[in-house]
């Protein structure tokens, strides 16, 4: 015969397991909170340098200072682009900034003119 005390879980168990149980879950949701924050921040800087790539390509057939902002859906972004003299003679210097929020990508390149 089985006595009262070997028929399940104490109270005290019970508490303990779900203690357990909170302190895990509270560790896996941040850590999931982190991991969207730096998949979030990589897609925008990615998406930065293909636009940049994009602008630095039309700047490579006409030359010019310009500050604007991307067509939708990428009007969350917005550009500046330099043209400056290389200290080589013949060559100018083309650069491009794209920002959005926190987040800034510039390329530079030296094209002749």
């Amino acid at each position: 015969m089985k006595s009262k005390r070997e028929s399940g879980f104490t109270l005290l168990e019970v508490l303990i397991a779900l203690a357990i149980v909170g302190g895990l879950l509270v560790t896996l949701i941040y850590t999931l909170n982190y991991q969207m924050s730096l998949v979030e921040r990589q897609e925008a800087v990615t998406l930065a340098t293909l636009l940049a790539k994009s602008k630095m390509a039309d700047m490579e057939k006409h030359p010019d200072n310009r500050k604007g902002v991307f067509e939708a859906p990428y009007d969350g972004y917005k550009y500046e682009t330099f043209v400056k003299e290389s200290p080589y003679a013949g060559i100018s210097e083309i650069i491009v900034v794209v920002q959005t929020g926190k987040e800034e990508v510039k390329l530079n390149e030296f094209v002749f003119k």
